[in-house]
């Protein structure tokens, strides 16, 4: 029995009772919860739906529960029911019930955790999002790894995702990358405001290489070549680290298309017809301060310019019309005052901010070698990339510490620690679950050991205080999964992953899973087989969503 399956029992129980009772039904609610409580001693799980319908419906909460305990008593599956303190409900599962659960989740497989909490929302996710000026940072890499597991939660949990990378090949970054290409091609030093660092003399000899008569043209003609041409040499290289970290998108939006395709004037049209907009000293200008800006916002300058917040608002409503309902924006920690500014803008165009858009931050990472973290400045050629987080610890290690955190945390990368094969180091405490797993079955099948048919499975031989603590954690893993999704927090899986990875080793030292020498075969060791291989799933599952891998061998 599922969690799932337990709440629907308990929520049926209460439909019962307030049909004995004469009570009036629509005060149910339409679904309910059970959690685990933290003392195992108080049950299995914990339902509180009689204190919540208590005042409600006038009886008193230990009362209501009594009668609900009553009805759950009767319920295949449950072993016990108490009642503690104000109106609590303990439950607890007879071994059978608890124990089907592995045969469950060996049957789905991969579907196993999934759900459709999100289904029917279409969702735009925009993440990394950095102009072709250098390598990804290590900040970048960060929303990378973020990034990219929570579209693996979004769609895990029935959205419809599309993933976005929003970058400008044009302005003053690329001007000042151009700039320092040609000083580099020339051999003279980086100008004082340019890029500086080993790609760019790299970048440069690939474009005199490309283009040999580069240097023969003016500054002028010179500077638009290396403009050209760097920033596609760039720009696939940035494309080439990110795939090679596991995290590839479905659209690269240039800025400039919005430019080409008229969609700034499209925009502004469409605020003026909302009636936001007002010209003031020869500028045009959107009134944010309706909904809560600091200041109002220019659109297009006395000169005739577009303002960068103009291409937001264009790009805001170019996703929009693209069909998506919500807009989730990640952006870097020095990006807090762009969120009053984005979200009065969509309610500019008419939205409800709280329901079409969202813009998460993230705090810096420091990558940290023998104490002292490892300084980065990308003008000055220091900038800690993409490719030295990998070649530090690897892509499953960096994935899995970026992702282990919640974003709105500063974190440090130690080096040691996470290229560490011990107990210490989170990544490998859960990879050796799914390592140890995949071992158990491959000794299994070379002594004969197969988990049988489904339906020869006995799930109440697995009574065992440590089987059933594990098939609780297992149990967890939807909620889990949607709590990430829902709350966009895909650290909870990784901590997740390590419970249960703590769970399946104590089940592994305490409960024989393999016969010894000439020991029969018994209905025990299939029955341990099968929460084994169940736990392989999960973790499996559970490593998928961050983008980590999980190994049959270590």
């Amino acid at each position: 029995m599922t969690p799932a399956e337990l709440a629907e029992a308990v929520l049926a129980a209460a439909h019962a009772v307030f049909a004995d009772r004469g009570l009036d039904r629509s005060a149910l609610p339409e679904q309910t919860t059970v959690e685990r409580p933290r003392n195992p001693e108080h049950g299995d799980y914990a339902a509180t739906l009689a204190l919540q319908l208590s005042k409600k419906v006038g009886v008193p909460p230990r009362e209501l529960a009594g009668d609900l305990a009553a009805q759950l008593a009767s319920t295949p599956g449950i072993k016990s029911v108490e009642i503690a303190g104000p109106g609590f409900l303990n439950i607890r599962l007879d071994a059978a019930a608890a124990g089907q659960l592995a045969r469950t989740i060996v049957a789905a497989g991969a579907e196993y955790g999934r759900g459709d909490l999100l289904a029917g929302l279409k969702i735009n996710l925009e993440f990394v999002s950095a102009n072709p000026t250098g390598p990804v940072h290590i900040g970048g890499v960060r929303w990378a790894a973020v990034g990219d597991a929570l579209s693996r939660l979004l769609r895990a949990t029935g959205a419809d995702v599309g993933t976005e990378y929003y970058f400008n090949d044009a302005g003053s970054q690329i001007d000042r990358f151009a700039r320092s290409l040609l000083a580099a091609a020339k051999g003279e030093p980086a100008p004082e405001d340019g890029y500086g660092g080993a790609y760019i003399a790299e970048i440069a000899a690939q474009v005199t290489a490309r283009r040999p008569e580069v240097l023969s043209l003016d500054d002028a003609a010179a500077q638009e070549v290396f403009r050209v041409e760097g920033v596609e040499l760039m720009f696939t290289e940035i494309k080439s680290s990110l795939r090679d970290f596991g995290v590839e998108f479905d659209t690269y939006f240039n800025e400039k298309d919005l430019h080409d395709r008229g969609e700034l004037e499209h925009a502004l049209t469409r605020l003026r017809e909302q009636g936001h907009v007002f010209d003031a000293d020869g500028a045009t200008w959107l009134r944010t301060t309706d909904f809560g800006d600091d200041k109002d916002r220019v659109l297009r300058k006395s000169n005739g310019e577009w303002t960068y917040f103009a291409a937001d608002c264009a790009y805001y409503l170019d996703k929009r019309e693209r069909g998506f309902d919500r807009v989730v924006i990640m952006l870097g920690a020095d990006h807090h005052g762009y969120i009053g500014r984005m979200k009065a803008m969509a309610a500019c165009f008419g939205d409800d901010p709280a329901q079409s858009l969202e813009i998460l931050i993230g705090q810096l990472v420091n990558l940290v070698r023998d104490g002292a973290p490892v300084r980065m400045s990308k003008r000055a050629g220091t900038v800690i990339t993409l490719e030295d987080l990998v070649d530090a610890i690897g892509v499953d290690a960096a994935r899995y510490a970026l992702a282990r955190y919640s974003s709105d945390s500063p974190i440090d990368i130690d080096i040691e620690l996470w290229t560490r094969a011990t107990r210490d180091n989170p990544v490998y405490y859960v990879q050796y679950v799914a390592a140890r797993t995949a071992s158990v079955g491959r000794n299994a099948a070379e002594v004969g050991l197969t988990r049988g048919e489904a339906d020869a499975f006995r799930p109440e031989l697995l009574d065992h205080d440590k089987e059933n603590e594990l098939l609780k954690a297992l149990a967890e893993f939807p909620a889990v999964v949607a709590a990430a999704a829902e709350l966009r927090e895909p650290h909870r899986v990784a901590r997740y992953l390590e419970d249960l990875a703590g769970a399946y080793h104590r089940f592994y030292d305490n409960c024989r899973i393999l016969p010894r020498g000439d020991e029969e075969v018994t209905d025990l060791h299939r029955a341990r087989l099968w929460l084994n291989d169940a736990t392989r799933v999960v973790i499996a599952n559970g490593l998928y969503l961050l983008g980590v891998s999980a190994p049959e061998r270590m």
